[in-house]
């Protein structure tokens, strides 16, 4: 017994003396590792400064920026590593790295697809940052473009944290991709009213607005003849496209055709139903030249009154006659 306790004591005092050996060791690796992590970081900084106020480079920027951090921290964790355990060899390492990249690529599958999806993002740029995008049920303006996640501003200030593989794989609406941007909206006139009066007073509406592009040009066409209006749509050109600046000028030129379309007597109507009430008497009923239900006789002769009460009396004259024939046969003579 004493002789195991001896064993277990000389092997626990050789593994303290390993580690105290390797203290040295272990400070200069994560003074070194720490070195590759900060100058990582710095390369990043400087490369996303050099392309900040270059618009086509700048997700390219965060891009290499991003890669030329994790590839230094990277070499910083092999320097470490060899220092701390000298008998590593390179080769060991890359197999290491490896093993664990599959392992890891298991494990961590929707992080990765989401790396991927925003290296992608930042490579093809299908939107950038400050655009103005919307996806799904979210519209924003785009905050940040991280290799994980997108995310963006909505109009009412909330932030909204998009996966990357979600918007990589789904359609996504850039609002803010052109410099120009059409709006429309549907106005509904009266069908007593002239078209090509309407026409022209809504076009005159929004050509007096001052941001309204004159190229392209305004238009109006009609497009719906509906239950109780006209429709014509107005559709006009602003510039720049966003958000405030669309809700602005839409609020100037539908003020200006309502205004300009009243003044000159063109009726906007409400939706309307036309109820029609079921105007019967005893003396009318079935007559259809006598009702007014909607429902016209036509160019035929319209049919004659009838009434439960006559057909009733017509039954039982029909039944007696009919009993009647049944007695007068020879078949019932006694």
């Amino acid at each position: 017994m004493n002789i195991q306790l001896s064993a277990a004591w000389k092997q626990l005092q050789s593994m303290i003396n390993d580690f105290l050996a390797l203290l040295p060791n272990i400070a200069i690796a994560l003074i070194v590792f720490f070195i590759f992590f900060f100058v990582g970081r710095s390369v990043k900084r400087i490369v996303r400064h050099l392309t900040r106020n270059r618009r086509q480079a700048r997700n390219l920027g965060l891009v290499l920026g991003r890669l030329a951090q994790g590839a230094i921290v990277l070499v910083g964790l092999f320097v470490a590593l060899s220092i701390v355990i000298p008998s590593i060899k390179a080769n060991d390492l890359v197999q290491l790295l490896g093993i664990s990249g599959v392992a890891i690529g298991f494990a961590f599958r929707d992080i990765l697809q989401n790396f991927l999806a925003g290296i992608l993002i930042l490579l093809t740029e299908p939107f950038q940052i400050n655009d103005q995008i919307v996806f799904k049920n979210f519209e924003g303006t785009v905050e940040n473009i991280e290799t994980r996640a997108t995310t963006i501003r909505t109009y009412d200030g909330r932030r909204i944290v998009i996966p990357n593989s979600e918007l990589f794989t789904n359609s996504v609406t850039v609002n803010t991709a052109f410099e120009n941007r059409r709006l429309q909206y549907d106005i509904g006139i009266g069908y007593g009213d002239d078209i090509e009066q309407a026409r022209q007073l809504i076009l005159e509406a929004m050509y007096e607005i001052q941001d309204v592009l004159r190229e392209p040009a305004p238009d109006a066409i009609v497009v719906d003849l509906a239950e109780s209006t006209v429709n014509i749509r107005a559709r006009w050109w602003i510039q720049p496209p966003r958000r405030s600046d669309a809700l602005e000028l839409q609020d100037k030129v539908l003020t200006g055709i309502k205004n300009k379309l009243t003044a000159h007597g063109i009726d906007l109507p409400f939706p309307t139903q036309q109820i029609l009430f079921h105007d019967q008497t005893e003396e009318t009923d079935g007559d259809r030249t006598r009702q007014r239900e909607g429902w016209p006789a036509g160019k035929n002769a319209a049919p004659k009154p009838r009434s439960i009460g006559g057909s009733l009396r017509k039954l039982v004259e029909l039944q007696t006659k009919k009993n009647g024939n049944n007695q007068s046969s020879p078949n019932n003579k006694s």
